[in-house]
Order: C-alpha cells, then sequence, then structure tokens
C-alpha cells in the first residue's frame, strides 16, 4: 500500500510540475548566445569536485555564475556545509543526473537553502523519499524546471553546456543520466552522471564532439561505464571520481583506473584527494587537491543485491541477463540464500555465487 501511495504521489506532483517542464527564457535564449575563447571575461572557471563520500557533487564557479551538478548523498549535510563555506549565495542551474539518493540526496535542501534559477533532471521517477521531497521543494521554491536532451546547445555566462544524453529516457534511471560536455575557451569537461557503457557508446555514435581536457569518470570508478572506446573518444588528460573510502562497491575498479592512465590520464579520486579544484583561464588548468595520494583499487567490493544495476549483477559469474531481471523484480532480498526463490537457481549455483565472494546483502 505504502509503495502505490508512493507512486500516486509522485506522479501527482509530476503532474502539478508539468507546466514548468520547458525550456526556461534562460534556455530559450541560451541558443543565441555564443562566446568564444577571446570573448571570454578575465574571472576564469572553478570546478570543485567535492568529496561527499560515496556520492556526488560538483560546483562550477564562473564570473558570478554558479552550477552546481549533483548534490550527494542524502544522509549527510556536506554539501550545504560546503556551499555555507565558499559564500555561495545563488545557483544558476542545479542538476540532478539521475533520481538515485546519492546524486540527489541533498538537492532538496540547496532549492530550499538557495536561490536557484532553474533546476534540470533527466525526467526519470523515482518512488524515493528523497526523489518526492526534491520535487516538493521544487514546487514550492519557484525554481524553473527543465529536462535536457541531447543536442541541445545552452551557454552559462561563458561557459557553452553542450547536452549529450539522454536523447529520450525508458525509465532507465541510471543509465539516463544527464550527460554534459562544459567547454571554457579551450577547456573542455565531461560529466557522465551514472550512465553506462552502452549509453557512452550511444554518445559516440551521435558523432557529437566529446574531446575533452578534464573527464568525470562514469558510475564513481565502476567498471560499467568507462570503456576504452570512450575514453579514446574523450582522450581526456585528467581523470577524477567520486567515491567513499573503503567503500563497500569496491570503486573505483582497477580496470577502470588502468584504462584511464593507460589513454594518457593522470588519475584523481576524492577518495584519496578529498576535494579536487581545477582552475582554468580558458587557455590553461590547474589541478589542487586537499590532501596528496595515489588512486587505488577500491577495497571490500560487494555487489549489493538489493541495489546494483543489471550490469553490475551480471558481473557475478553465472549471473546472466535474465537471472539478472529476475534478481531485480524479486527485490528485497533478507539473505543471499533466498536467491533460491529465482527460477533456475538452485543449491548448486547458489553455492557457486556465494563462493565468489562478491554478492551482499546492503552496503
Amino acid at each position: 500500500m505504502k509503495k502505490k501511495w508512493l507512486v500516486f504521489h509522485c506522479l501527482l506532483i509530476l503532474l502539478l510540475l508539468g507546466a514548468c517542464i520547458r525550456p526556461s527564457e534562460k534556455a530559450e535564449e541560451a541558443g543565441t548566445q555564443k562566446h568564444t575563447a577571446s570573448e571570454q571575461q578575465a574571472g576564469g572557471l572553478k570546478v570543485h569536485f567535492i568529496d561527499v563520500g560515496q556520492g556526488d557533487s560538483t560546483l562550477l564557479e564562473m564570473e558570478g555564475h554558479t552550477m552546481l551538478i549533483d548534490a550527494g548523498d542524502w544522509n549527510s549535510t556536506d554539501v550545504i556545509d560546503y556551499l555555507e563555506a565558499q559564500d555561495i549565495r545563488k545557483i544558476d542551474i542545479a542538476v540532478g543526473t539521475h533520481p538515485d539518493s546519492d546524486h540527489i540526496g541533498q538537492l532538496a535542501d540547496v532549492i530550499k537553502n538557495y536561490d536557484v534559477g532553474e533546476v534540470w533532471m533527466s525526467g526519470n521517477e523515482s518512488t524515493s523519499d528523497t526523489f518526492i521531497e526534491t520535487l516538493e521543494a521544487i514546487d514550492s521554491g519557484g525554481s524553473d524546471y527543465y529536462e535536457p536532451r541531447s543536442g541541445e546547445v545552452f551557454d552559462l555566462g561563458a561557459m557553452e553546456i553542450e547536452v549529450l544524453y539522454p536523447e529520450k529516457i525508458t525509465g532507465k534511471a541510471n543509465e539516463e543520466s544527464v550527460s554534459f560536455r562544459l567547454t571554457y575557451g579551450d577547456i573542455r569537461f565531461v560529466f557522465t552522471g551514472d550512465s553506462g557503457i552502452k549509453e557512452e557508446q550511444n554518445m559516440i555514435d551521435s558523432g557529437m564532439e566529446l574531446d575533452a581536457e578534464i573527464l568525470h569518470l562514469g558510475h564513481h570508478g565502476s567498471n560499467t561505464s568507462t570503456s576504452d572506446a570512450f575514453l579514446k573518444s574523450v582522450s581526456p588528460e585528467i581523470a577524477i571520481y567520486s567515491a567513499g573510502a573503503d567503500n563497500s562497491y569496491g570503486h573505483p575498479h582497477a580496470e577502470v583506473l588502468a584504462a584511464a592512465e593507460n589513454a594518457g590520464a593522470e588519475v584523481f579520486g576524492t577518495d584519496v584527494n578529498g576535494t579536487v579544484i581545477v582552475e582554468t583561464d580558458g587557455k590553461t588548468y590547474s589541478v589542487s587537491t586537499e590532501r596528496d595520494g595515489v588512486a587505488k583499487e577500491g577495497k571490500n567490493r560487494c555487489i549489493n543485491l538489493n541495489a546494483a544495476s543489471s550490469a553490475e549483477l551480471q558481473e557475478i559469474a553465472g549471473i546472466g541477463p535474465a537471472y539478472a531481471k529476475g534478481i531485480i523484480a524479486e527485490r528485497p532480498f533478507r539473505t543471499i540464500d533466498e536467491l533460491t526463490e529465482i527460477k533456475g537457481i538452485g543449491p548448486g549455483k547458489l553455492r557457486d555465487i556465494k563462493e565468489q565472494g562478491l554478492a551482499c546483502i546492503g552496503g
């Protein structure tokens, strides 16, 4: 009954927001405002990859403009605390790349506590309290609401925002994360939220320019993102991931770090380096970190049966697409032994799964 009520409540709020799901006046004007490196002002761009533990949040400051991409996890105040420490008063654009609570966790509080001009989200829904509270905050706060789509181009001051993904939504929340290529003068940044390898390939196949100096590694450095083909297309000099120290997902994964380094990128991570800041005048850039350290594979890796994506579940040997679909449909599980409720998973397969030491409950 509670789940049905949440779905109804969520849909009701979306209907209330319906009139706002359109390009805002700023977005409509953006297509006519173009800037080149020679036109940029002297203020520069400062990008804060904020250490929010096992979550994601990036603050961009530039010449009186601010943009926030994701807002950390729901069970913390670290994003709000960081914005206060930076003396932020207004946010032009706040983005929730997808509705997971480790990305929009404090977005409602941001909207309530700051003058937020526009809120951008993918349009995919969730029945979580975090998502519903975010919609309620948008509705009561008066911020414009918009769902960006691939191919759209906007300007925020001297920074160009190209939307790389999604073209449309089908309910795949992680995979259809709102993804961007941001350009300030000659320096480019790529952000892909939790988009997966298939979605990265769609971005490549679209023919849009992906080349960038700085890449925010997808899905906290998980091997469900950051394919060799995507690295080749972006060709980053710097790769940054956001992950919590000793997180139970094992983020970042060793193969992703190796691939990024082999592609010529220097890798930084919030679990090792704390908050990472990139500053640029549009021609050159510098990287500073809160702590020294070398990015390394995460420990205590666990694939949470109650939260993992289909792609992550299939990293468990013996779990293919059909079993992954069954696991997602039967959630939540109280114990790993309950996997035998999935048709085709008997005692023998269960034993094989448990012996790998990857599957877990919670975390």
